[in-house]
């Protein structure tokens, strides 16, 4: 293989990656964001908000 065949290949090779740490980003950023829904719908439940009072209360001595 040529130098130049090499080089042709590899400038093929970075084209077609063009754009992947953009799509990444954004797969990395919904989950991010679906995970903080995950967690705000499970500490605004009334079942935990009376865990984290009660243990906020023990832990004051209230």
């Amino acid at each position: 293989m040529s130098d130049r065949q090499r080089d042709c290949s590899l400038g093929t090779l970075h084209q077609e990656e063009d754009g992947l740490a953009t799509a990444e980003y954004g797969i990395v950023m919904l989950a991010a964001v679906a995970f903080a829904g995950l967690l705000t719908a499970i500490l605004t439940s009334d079942t935990v908000r009376g865990w984290l009072e009660a243990i906020v209360q023990q832990a004051l001595g209230a």
